[in-house]
């Protein structure tokens, strides 16, 4: 046998033969030089590696949150939702943290992150001298969680389409705004600003100045719009893709409208009186609200379950307004005088209240009780209704005129009402932030915290799913991925 010692640079190797072989072998002092050597490039490449890792760059972060999925009633724990723009960018495990580096970032371990609330019935009315006013609600939505409004009509509509635009441009705070824009209604409307539908002939230049302003659906209403112009119009914003939702004229028959395309009711009257046997008797009468009595005395279980399913089968939305509902049954016993928020309503609205004051004083001493009655029944139809899938959406008719309905507070108080009347807490905040949007046929870009919906969302302490009053517990808001101070 014969070797040779060799060094190379920092490699020691030794030839060697035996017999016929030769071999090159690594002496065992260079093997743990050239380990050490590998071992500190690996660590090296790792490194870098980690150094060109891809992080996601977003602009707020939500760190360890609880999302409240409202649709199934379940909560993911310990969640990161990510926004960038106006969009949820992702949600995900808070282990991903990492992943992603953000302008501003919120540890809400121990909250609950939500959808923003939707306000499906509102009004912005009073006429210009009161738009200073009104545009102080908008403030008023947002304490209370609520980032969608559905403004139902009123005589304002110049001023309300300059806020959405200027708050879809982001150099004003606000909610977002649906609005409807003048309401349509008969040849004397009830309301200021309606535009007036007296025959045929005035439908399509209404629909017509409707769609110029870029309204997003039509509200009919019933000063004095007559069944048949109420049909019509309808019709003619079906052939349009219009919704339409509003008032029916009592001489009406919403199973007519649902047939010709009706894809909303506003207040329950109108589905009351299709829940009656006696309907057609007391519309050849002629008797108008005067019906109602009569209505609420003669209403059926077993038609109003068939209505209900017709009502769910065409997707018609029904707003209950159950909340102002109870304030002007209420009305004339009840002083308001120190509600905390009267202080943040202007004195040209608070002028708007008398009329319906005044007017619960009549009913008052006229033993006129017709207001108690239907809402006693209305709490034995809420349940079967949800159960039969019509779709509720929650509204709170807040506006001018309408006495001690705040902004924001009344849509809760709505919601409380729900429960109050038989359904659980994550069946009413489904018709605000689940059923609103479906209206406008929106399911995609709201109703959920998930990946590439709007990022409107309430933050909250404690678990809205047990407790409705936990909407109240606001911890913070984000408004079309802003965080709202």
């Amino acid at each position: 046998m014969r070797s040779l010692h060799l060094i190379w640079g920092d490699f020691s190797f030794r030839y060697a033969t035996y017999g016929s072989d030769v071999y090159w072998i690594l002496t065992k002092l260079s093997y743990f030089r050239l380990m050490k050597k590998l071992s500190t490039l690996l660590l090296f490449t790792i490194f870098i590696s980690c150094q060109n890792k891809h992080t996601e760059e977003v602009d707020l972060l939500l760190l360890n949150v609880n999302v409240v999925d409202v649709a199934s009633g379940t909560i993911q724990q310990d969640q990161l939702v990510a926004v960038k723009g106006d969009t949820i960018a992702a949600v995900v495990s808070a282990d991903n943290a990492a992943n992603y580096s953000s302008t501003e970032t919120i540890d809400a371990t121990g909250k609950y992150v939500m959808p923003g609330l939707w306000d499906n019935h509102v009004h912005f009315r009073g006429g210009d001298s009161l738009i200073a006013e009104n545009e102080v609600f908008l403030k008023m939505f947002l304490d209370f969680g609520i980032t969608t409004v559905r403004d139902a009509g009123g005589d304002i509509t110049p001023a309300v389409m300059e806020w959405r635009m200027q708050i879809a441009a982001g150099t004003m705070t606000g909610p977002t705004i649906f609005t409807s824009g003048p309401k349509l209604d008969g040849s004397k409307p009830a309301w200021a600003g309606s535009i007036k539908i007296d025959s045929v002939n005035d439908i399509s230049p209404a629909l017509d100045s409707l769609q110029s302003i870029g309204t997003d659906y039509v509200k009919l209403y019933d000063g004095n719009l007559t069944k048949e112009m109420f049909y019509e119009i309808i019709k003619a914003a079906e052939s349009r893709g219009m919704k339409t939702t509003g008032h029916m004229p009592m001489s009406g028959d919403i199973n007519t409208a649902i047939d010709l395309g009706l894809d909303g009711s506003e207040h329950l009257y109108y589905i009351l009186k299709a829940c009656s046997p006696l309907a057609d008797s007391l519309t050849e009468l002629g008797l108008g609200y005067g019906m109602m009595s009569t209505i609420l005395e003669t209403y059926n279980p077993k038609l109003a379950a068939t209505i209900f399913k017709k009502l769910a089968d065409n997707k018609v939305s029904v707003t209950p307004t159950l909340y102002i509902m109870k304030v002007l049954t209420e009305l004339a016993d009840t002083d308001h005088s120190a509600d905390s928020l009267l202080t943040k309503i202007g004195d040209g609205v608070i002028a708007t209240y008398q009329r319906r004051i005044e007017g619960a004083k009549r009913a008052k001493a006229s033993g006129n009780t017709s207001r108690y009655e239907m809402r006693e029944l209305v709490k034995t139809m809420m349940r079967p209704m949800y159960d039969a899938g019509v779709n509720i959406v929650a509204g709170s008719d807040c506006g001018a005129s309408n006495s001690y309905v705040y902004p924001g507070e009344s849509l809760i108080g709505e919601l409380q009402q729900m429960v109050g009347m038989g359904l659980t807490p994550r069946e009413a905040l489904i018709t605000s932030v689940v059923n609103g949007p479906k209206f406008f046929d929106l399911e995609v870009k709201y109703g959920a915290v998930e990946k590439g919906k709007i990022a409107d969302l309430l933050i909250l302490n404690a678990n809205p799913l047990e407790d409705i009053d936990n909407v109240l517990e606001k911890a913070y808001l984000i408004k079309s991925g802003n965080l709202v101070e």
